[in-house]
């Protein structure tokens, strides 16, 4: 289901988007929803779960998250910077492995550099 976007701007906005959903959707304490939170262990989520908020930034934001996302996304700031570049409001990320990379490209047009 697509949320609404507005004033969804940086990666920080972004950020803030991504956390709102988590406690919303999973009653999750903000005080657990930190940048350095690993998303299954430090949020508590179960993997299906991660799998619903990434369908969930997809179909709000348009973007696509390739296959192989969550082994290299581990953490909510890794997750928000991601989104974030994917949806052209953010550079690349260092983390991010150059097969990963390529498929991110490949699936998303508004890519920034």
């Amino acid at each position: 289901m697509s949320r609404s976007i507005e004033g969804v701007s940086n990666w920080m906005h972004m950020f803030r988007w991504i956390v709102k959903l988590i406690r919303d959707e999973y009653g999750i304490d903000e005080k657990l929803l930190t940048r350095t939170a690993v998303l299954e262990s430090d949020c508590g989520l179960s993997i299906e779960q991660v799998e619903e908020v990434l369908e969930a930034i997809s179909e709000s934001f348009s973007i696509t998250f390739p296959g192989g996302t969550l082994d290299e996304v581990v953490k909510l700031e890794e997750l928000c910077m991601l989104a974030a570049w994917l949806k052209g409001l953010f550079k690349k990320p260092d983390f991010l492995s150059t097969g990963f990379e390529e498929q991110c490209r490949a699936s998303n047009a508004t890519v920034g550099a």
